[in-house]
């Protein structure tokens, strides 16, 4: 079984409020894409990833990304949103890829463990995406005010790695495209496509960056881990 993963981080990272892109800001003095990498080229069950960044990320730096990662086998450029940036990255593929992982740029807490629970689940049930309970209280709001409270049983909190079977998402890419379809995530598109998607367990710790505490809570957990 081929696996090939697709790595998009060519988001402009507006929510933190720095000038440089969220993936690239330093993390105990590395970029937080260098910790992502590390994970998956520590991953026995990843061949090869497809590195998605900015355009001028690729012009400038594509060479060196490509030849400091062993498991990095092509740098693309990505496209005006999230989703065409991964569509950019899937059509960057290998050939004989048979189970397409998709993973966040600047969510350098996954394990290789987790990675290989998602690409088995997709392996078996076509599609699968780790994910946690929600565990707050969720409430709806109007003008500011509480509208109602929302019952969370059954509620999952969606993160990355998220895997699925090759054929199957080049079918839900190619419907996306036919109805001008945009998912939050690559599972809303094979929920799209009308078929279904595994939960995987994830990790409270698995965090995506996207805010400065973000940055202090992952400085900590680097430090654990030491």
């Amino acid at each position: 079984m081929k696996v090939g993963a697709i790595i998009p981080a060519a988001g402009r990272g507006t929510r933190i409020g720095t000038a440089v892109p969220k993936q690239f800001l330093k993390l105990r003095g590395k970029p937080l894409l260098h910790h992502t990498l590390k994970v998956f080229e520590a991953c026995e069950a990843i061949d090869f990833v497809v590195l998605v960044m900015p355009q001028a990320e690729v012009d400038e730096f594509g060479e060196e990304w490509l030849n400091g990662y062993g498991v990095v086998r092509k740098v693309v450029a990505g496209g005006e949103r999230r989703q065409d940036s991964v569509f950019n990255g899937f059509q960057a593929l290998e050939e004989g890829t048979d189970i397409v992982v998709v993973h966040d740029g600047v969510r350098p807490f996954t394990t290789a463990e987790m990675i290989v629970e998602t690409v088995e689940a997709a392996d078996k049930h076509a599609a699968a995406i780790t994910a946690v309970p929600v565990s707050d209280t969720i409430k709806t709001g109007v003008d500011g005010f509480v509208e109602r409270t929302v019952s969370r049983d059954g509620l999952w909190r969606v993160q990355t790695p998220q895997a699925f079977r090759y054929e199957l998402f080049q079918r839900a890419f190619e419907k996306a495209a036919a109805d001008s379809y945009y998912g939050t995530d690559e599972g809303a598109l094979i929920e799209y496509l009308g078929e279904r998607v595994k939960i995987v367990p994830g990790s409270e710790l698995n965090i995506k960056i996207t805010r400065n505490e973000d940055l202090l809570l992952g400085e900590n957990l680097l430090d654990r881990a030491k």
